[in-house]
């Protein structure tokens, strides 16, 4: 998959099958979305491509009007969204700063600018609430118009329900939210996970008994915080079941930075003890155990580790009885 940032690489596409979102998640609406485009690009020997926006929309006008409050939690990293749209099948991403210019866009100058002589677009997959330009104004049956003047077909996709719920970013982050790591599973279609190098830290982890590896989370409001069993692929050949906190770390550092810092049951004896650093991982989240919490002292953190550690095995000991269950 090529990832493009904005549409002026020579290497883009001379024309393509395009669908645009922010894909927060890439849950199983987007992916039933992008089964279609791949379907229809490959009928039209077209490349599958998507447009999508960094920062957030959301992000910039909370940022503009000077409210970050009103700035959406975020479900995935640019990272791990790319991940997922490749793992879709996807084979082209254009992902535009969403910045004053770009909001300012009239839906004429949106289409001419960006779809007809940006990306080239041929064929344009939206879904059933797709708004565009400034000020929110064009919509789905304005886009059909213009494609039909302009040269290309449009589509639109209806809600993709699953249990009679639709499924949309912001489900998914109320279940995250609620810590319901299941139901968010169910949304997504896959466990949902964080994935990045594993950084140096302060390493304080060493001197409290639990040996922990540090990735960094890229914004201030993820859809989840708190204490989590997970399980970490990308240490060796196989997963990794562990602890993880998710959040701020509110007893030793509090600095608003985000990290995810995981403690695995079973470090790998090839790796030694510095042989994770600048490794990529790919850390699911399966149960939350609880909220984050700040300490009176390192003493008091260190015995809630260690209760969080034996709730985490003990998830885990009962997962492992309902799958032999399960296969009984």
């Amino acid at each position: 998959m090529q990832v493009f940032r904005g549409f002026h690489h020579a290497a883009l596409a001379p024309a393509c099958a395009l669908t645009i979102g922010n894909f927060d998640g890439v849950h199983r609406g987007h992916q039933a979305m992008l089964a279609l485009l791949c379907n229809e690009a490959h009928h039209r020997g077209l490349p599958s491509a998507v447009m999508t926006f960094e920062p957030h929309p959301r992000d910039f006008f909370a940022a503009q009007a000077g409210k970050p409050e009103l700035a959406p939690a975020r479900i995935a990293t640019l990272r791990d969204k790319l991940s997922e749209l490749e793992r879709c099948g996807i084979d082209q991403v254009v992902v535009l700063p969403f910045d004053r210019r770009l909001a300012s866009l009239t839906p004429d100058e949106f289409i001419d600018q960006v779809l007809v002589n940006g990306v080239h677009a041929r064929y344009v997959l939206v879904g059933d609430d797709f708004r565009f330009g400034a000020k929110r104004a064009g919509d789905y049956d304005f886009l059909d118009a213009a494609g039909s003047q302009r040269g290309f077909d449009v589509a639109r996709m209806l809600s993709y329900e699953v249990h009679g719920t639709r499924v949309s970013s912001s489900v998914v982050r109320e279940a995250l939210e609620e810590g319901d790591m299941p139901k968010a599973a169910a949304l997504l279609g896959r466990p949902y996970s964080i994935s990045g190098h594993v950084i140096h830290g302060q390493k304080l982890g060493r001197d409290l008994g639990c040996r922990t590896m540090n990735v960094r989370f890229g914004h201030q409001k993820p859809a989840t915080k708190g204490i989590f069993a997970v399980r970490t692929h990308g240490l060796g050949p196989q997963p990794l079941d562990g602890v993880a906190s998710l959040g701020v770390r509110p007893t030793v550092e509090d600095a608003g930075r985000v990290l995810l810092e995981v403690h695995c049951f079973d470090w790998p004896s090839s790796l030694g003890t510095e042989g994770g650093y600048g490794k990529i991982v790919r850390v699911e989240l399966l149960h939350k155990l609880r909220d984050e919490a700040r300490y009176d002292g390192l003493e008091a953190l260190q015995a809630a580790i260690h209760q969080d550690i034996a709730d985490a095995k003990a998830f885990f000991q009962a997962q492992g009885r309902q799958t032999t269950r399960d296969r009984i």
